[in-house]
């Protein structure tokens, strides 16, 4: 999630212990970090031969191991932080260039370019409008342009044979930035419905209505972007205006309902009295895929876009929907005479009928899902996969694929003490339902056959290394151990809900987890999956609002820590989230024996930190030093490069600090051994962590993938302050080049490949 858009009221209502107390327990006692896990863990993890998770008392890797690191090593040296308007590669050619650390460095390779690929505004069809720095946006040109506030994407092959050189791009667009939608700052009008204050480049909303077409503009700017790509024989991407892929999914955009939830009561709106559909999908952070190719993105801050005065249920205010006002104030065009199908109205989930069929109190509950797109048919509706939960999907990941196994996604709520969830389907793999480049095949249905039916889970993370996968059904029974009044009853009956009300369980989600005993963490974010090991990664962002252990919760609210629906202000530290203000955040990862089984192990990949200067004597758990310093890790992506081997990009969010702007590192996990400080990453192998790009100021570094033949990586930059370079209006500038002056700032995919044509950082 944008840092522009965090939500930082602590909505959780459950007292269950946080993450942050299980990992502070496991670090403070040398057995568990030496001894690490329990004799069941190690058991598990060993067929999987991960010396990372095993015994640490044996700091040495095995031979096998040692020889699978030694087959691949990271080949460029590691930038130095970096401080200005560009985009900054290895070895770059440009005026800016790239300083690079050489001690302990290995031998650099040839430089790296940064293309510019994409940008908001880039025309999508021969709809859209070529882009100038002053154009006005319509509802129409938005419409047909690329979205705004690129996030999480993912690339689909046309042809197997030109994969790495035309494929099919979908793309998150998170949510706008109206100084420069509007071009406000050069103009200094502000839209109607805010004032502006120049001195403080800020929009401040007042009494007035947003004007319909500004709200229509806005609406358009958010959702996906699907498209084709073309490299060129120079090795310059662009997009296919002509394709009949292109399209735009937005917030008015029909959507199907499907699932547990979709012809439920608790769906029913006006709009659709059977509860089977609702429009548009917003706030789109990360994203995922499936293995049969289609695009899965998650709607995470769509919370804010709604408001409710009365009426409000239990959900409503777990998830934070809000009273009074909305971030965009959508809601306030209602009533003009070119509302269409209450298209703005919608937003106002106030209940004004008699029965929900006739007002749109639920309107919030066709948000909060999983979205299937198929990249492959711009004809086809987008559909809510709800059995995967409903709550704010930061994205989600695939496991691994195992023939007559489960298939399995993974998920994080990306809020302060909130949890990771995994679904497992009732159907099991077969591999005559992977993707075929260019088959006329339903890949939606394919979704239906594995997403629609199977469990939900919640995870529980113990001090000791271990882990459980917690089912929430309506018939599940609330554990004693997670220390509620409610224990011994089903979960249905401690929510209030009917017997085998599975819909209900699902609209409920974080209130089902919190009583199920699921571990708090702090911010989970991006997942990645090793498809060959099944090792699972997760960023856990950030969290300052935590508690030394062993010190009672404190709540907001008053309500009772045993009641749904009640919110932390602050949360213990455990295991997995040990320190009590975690500014810097961590990577953790976690492996299962097979993808449906509900035990887990897991470990501390590595934790962030910004310098050795602190006031607690282990803040810098990993060791970093000024080729890898990170603080909130986001992003997160495994590069897999065949034969057990991998690297491991991670990406950053803090919006530019004293020593860097937001970066994207890399690693090669396999043949890790952990130190004695409970990570990874550590003083005798940190220096692998490198440093490969930094962005430009004022961004977020964000989404991330790689062509098949790895030559080619593409990275999101998000709102940044003064860039790209305008270049005469081209879709295509280098992306390493600061502007000159003052720019009109576009969120852009960067695609970067190294000069000689080769595989990256390799």
């Amino acid at each position: 999630m944008s840092e522009e858009i965090e939500d930082h009221r602590l909505l959780n209502a459950s007292e269950n212990e946080p993450f942050s107390s299980v990992l502070e327990r496991r670090v403070s006692r040398r057995s568990i970090m030496r001894g690490g896990l329990n004799v069941a863990a190690v058991s598990m993890l060993a067929g999987f031969g991960l010396t990372a998770c095993s015994d640490d008392d044996n700091d040495n890797v095995s031979s096998s191991d040692g020889d699978r690191a030694a087959a691949m090593m990271l080949a460029f040296e590691a930038l130095e932080g970096s401080q200005q308007d560009a985009v900054v590669v290895p070895g770059a050619s440009s005026s800016q260039g790239s300083a690079a650390l050489t001690a302990g460095a290995a031998a650099a390779t040839s430089g790296y370019t940064a293309q510019v690929v994409m940008p908001w505004g880039t025309p999508i069809n021969n709809n859209g409008q070529a882009w100038n720095q002053n154009l006005a946006f319509t509802p129409e040109i938005q419409a047909n342009s690329v979205g705004m506030h690129h996030d999480g994407m993912h690339n689909f092959p046309i042809s197997d044979d030109t994969a790495s050189s035309n494929f099919i791009m979908a793309l998150n667009n998170e949510y706008i930035d109206q100084l420069a939608l509007f071009d406000v700052i050069s103009t200094g009008v502000a839209p109607q419905g805010y004032d502006y204050d120049a001195e403080s480049r800020r929009l401040d909303r007042n009494d007035q209505p947003r004007a319909a077409d500004d709200s229509r503009t806005e609406i358009n700017a958010h959702g996906v972007t699907v498209v084709e790509l073309r490299r060129n024989e120079n090795r310059v991407w662009d997009v296919v205006r002509s394709s009949q892929y292109n399209r735009r999914v937005t917030s008015a955009t029909p959507c199907e309902l499907a699932g547990p939830v979709a012809g439920s009561d608790y769906v029913v709106t006006a709009y659709d009295n059977t509860g089977m559909s609702t429009r548009g999908t917003n706030n789109n952070c990360a994203n995922g895929f499936t293995p049969w190719g289609t695009y899965l993105t998650c709607e995470e801050n769509w919370p804010n876009v709604f408001r409710k005065d009365s009426g409000r249920a239990a959900d409503d205010n777990r998830l934070g929907i809000p009273t009074g006002s909305t971030r965009y104030g959508w809601e306030t065009s209602a009533g003009d005479a070119t509302e269409s199908a209450d298209e703005f109205a919608r937003f106002n989930a106030t209940p004004t009928g008699e029965t929900a069929a006739e007002d749109y109190r639920n309107e919030p509950r066709t948000f909060g899902y999983i979205v299937e797109i198929d990249p492959y048919n711009a004809t086809s509706r987008p559909v809510k996969r709800t059995a995967l939960g409903r709550f704010r999907h930061e994205g989600c990941w695939p496991g691994k694929l195992v023939e007559g196994e489960p298939v399995v996604f993974y998920s994080g709520h990306d809020s302060r003490n909130e949890y990771i969830y995994k679904f497992v389907s009732d159907a099991v793999w077969n591999p005559a339902d992977a993707n075929t480049a260019g088959a006329t095949t339903d890949r939606l249905a394919i979704g239906a056959k594995y997403m629609d039916a199977g469990t939900l889970y919640a995870a529980r993370f113990n001090a000791d290394g271990s882990g459980e996968w917690l089912e929430l059904e309506p018939d599940t029974i609330v554990p004693a151990s997670a220390g509620s009044r409610y224990a011994g009853m089903t979960l249905a009956s401690a929510l209030g809900l009917e017997a085998g009300d599975r819909a209900g369980i699902i609209i409920h989600t974080c209130d089902a987890a919190d009583l199920m005993g699921a571990t708090p963490m702090d911010r989970p974010e991006w997942g990645t999956v090793d498809p060959v090991s099944g090792e699972v990664y997760m960023t856990l962002t950030n969290n300052s609002d935590r508690l030394p252990e062993g010190q009672s919760p404190t709540f907001s609210n008053g309500s009772s820590i045993e009641e749904p629906g009640s919110a932390y202000d602050e949360a213990p530290v455990n295991a997995a989230n040990p320190r009590v203000n975690n500014n810097d955040g961590q990577v953790i990862r976690w492996v299962e024996p097979s993808p449906g089984d509900t035990r887990f192990s897991w470990d501390i990949f590595v934790f962030g930190a910004l310098g050795t200067d602190s006031e607690a004597d282990d803040y810098n758990r990993s060791s970093l030093t000024a080729q890898n310093y990170f603080s909130s890790c986001d992003g997160l992506w495994y590069d897999d490069r065949g034969d057990g081997q991998g690297i491991l990009w991670i990406e950053t969010d803090t919006g530019g600090t004293d020593v860097t702007n937001d970066q994207v590192l890399a690693v090669v996990p396999q043949g890790l051994s952990k130190g004695d400080n409970a990570s990874v990453i550590h003083e005798g192998n940190q220096a692998q962590l490198k440093r490969f790009a930094v962005g430009p100021n004022g961004c977020e570094v964000t989404g991330i993938f790689a062509t098949p033949d790895k030559t080619a990586l593409f990275i999101n930059i998000q709102h940044p302050s003064n860039w790209p370079i305008d270049d005469s209006g081209s879709n295509t500038p280098d992306a390493t080049v600061e502007p000159s002056g003052n720019v009109r700032p576009r969120a852009s995919t960067v695609v970067i490949q190294k000069a000689d044509g080769g595989q990256i950082a390799v």
